[in-house]
């Protein structure tokens, strides 16, 4: 697929809508099942010491660190031309369990690339799944292949993607507009990907937004980078803290 710099909404994103409709032949798995999912903080460790670039890369006229957060910024005077991510060169996990904090701006456009590689040709770009964020809480929760597929699941969907076909829905985690209230306006919210097997989850603040099982052999990964995403923007200020994974050895 062309990469395009800037998130269009698909066909697929108006699915929510019509959930009244779908409720009658999806099964919704239960709320319960979902709701204040915490992670297990054994075997947890921190990938970020809130010092240093040490384990990362990135263009530094567009990351920095301050006051223990990495914070990514681009303005009406410093602009990029292409999606900027801060990698993380310790491991391309499988398996893993990745959480973090995060603040955004109003206008701001992020994301979590995971199980990513990189784009030929281009600095601090990645290609791959991402449990997108933006400011506005649009997209926040959903999973968005960059540079790839496009949008995979909606916030609020469970899907399976097929090789060659768009993605089905197979059940509705709840509306989208009720998930979206568990999100943070202003402040810092939680974000946590479990990754395992073909089949990715995303949660923010504890509760479940998408989960995605990508069946697609051609296009589908099970291993690869991590980074953290500035998006193309006039303007824009995301920050991390508090980064931490757990990875699955075989």
């Amino acid at each position: 697929m062309k990469y395009r710099p800037i998130k269009i909404k698909p066909i697929l994103v108006v699915v929510p809508i019509l959930l009244t409709c779908l409720c009658n032949t999806i099964s919704a798995k239960s709320v319960t099942e979902y709701t204040n999912a915490s992670k297990d903080t054994t075997k947890f460790k921190s990938i970020f010491d809130g010092k240093t670039f040490t384990g990362w890369e990135a263009d530094k006229n567009v990351w920095r660190i301050e006051n223990g957060h990495f914070v990514g910024e681009v303005t009406p005077t410093k602009q990029i031309n292409t999606n900027s991510f801060l990698i993380w060169r310790q491991d391309k996990p499988a398996d893993f369990e990745f959480y973090a904090e995060y603040q955004i701006s109003k206008g701001g456009n992020s994301g979590i690339n995971y199980r990513s590689e990189e784009v030929e040709g281009i600095p601090y770009a990645v290609k791959g799944y991402q449990a997108d964020i933006d400011g506005e809480n649009v997209y926040t929760g959903q999973n968005y292949e960059e540079r790839g597929r496009g949008f995979l699941a909606m916030r609020g969907q469970t899907v399976v993607v097929e090789s060659g076909k768009p993605p089905v829905i197979t059940g509705i985690i709840d509306n989208t507009e009720v998930l979206k209230s568990y999100i943070k306006n202003n402040g810092w919210n939680t974000i946590r990907i479990v990754a395992k097997g073909n089949n990715m989850k995303h949660y923010i603040n504890g509760h479940l937004m998408s989960e995605t099982t990508d069946n697609d052999s051609s296009n589908s990964k099970l291993s690869g980078l991590i980074g953290l995403q500035v998006h193309v923007s006039k303007q824009m200020k995301v920050a991390y803290k508090n980064i931490q994974i757990k990875i699955e050895k075989p």
